[in-house]
């Protein structure tokens, strides 16, 4: 793309940007032209790219709205969204982090051995939402006892006691999300074969 082309990319941009930015502030075109001096018609132009962006309508805009002009200039970067993935294990699980953010929920795969059949429920603050990718997964919650096959999901709230692990019939794959504050995500378990409890 040449550089003349890539200045009328960006250009095209301003439009669309100038009233995303607007609207996030919760500002009308009339509280706009109140706080600027620039008429609602020159304004509204400017927001469906009917008139050309310039400084000293920029300017004004960038300080009524409490952005950088280059908020309002140039395109946010756009860092590489690959998730760095290292995997860790614990008790014989292989966690695989999902998601790069700090905050929550967070996601992994996990990947549970067949041999980890042995139920041991355990409580803390949270919600845990749980779909299974491969093999069939072994969900004890509270005084239900069911098993999930791949393609079936299930969520819970993680102050209930609950454990989840292997049938023992081979190791089983899941992709696990977890929020500290209890996001829901709605998806449910449906119940199958003969394991209820």
């Amino acid at each position: 793309m040449s550089a003349t082309l890539r200045v009328t990319a960006e250009l095209e941009q301003i439009a669309p940007r100038l009233r995303r930015i607007r609207q996030k502030k919760n500002l009308t075109l009339d509280e706009l032209a109140a706080a600027t001096g620039i008429s609602k018609s020159t304004l509204s132009r400017l927001e469906s790219g009917q008139r050309k962006p310039s400084l000293e309508l920029l300017l004004p805009i960038a300080a009524a709205l409490a952005v950088p002009l280059d908020q309002i200039v140039t395109a946010p970067r756009i860092e590489d969204p690959r998730v760095q993935r290292t995997s860790t294990r614990s008790d014989g699980r292989v966690l695989t982090p999902l998601s790069q953010h700090q905050g929550e929920p967070q996601a992994y795969k996990v990947a549970i051995p067949a041999s980890e059949q042995e139920v041991d429920l355990k409580t803390h603050s949270g919600f845990e939402w749980l779909y299974v990718l491969d093999g069939r997964l072994r969900l004890v919650l509270g005084e239900h006892d069911i098993v999930l096959g791949p393609g079936e999901a299930a969520e819970f709230d993680t102050q209930n006691p609950h454990w989840f692990g292997s049938t023992g019939a081979g190791p089983v794959e899941i992709l696990s999300m977890f929020g500290k504050q209890g996001e829901r995500i709605h998806l449910r378990a449906r119940s199958t074969g003969s394991g209820h409890g």
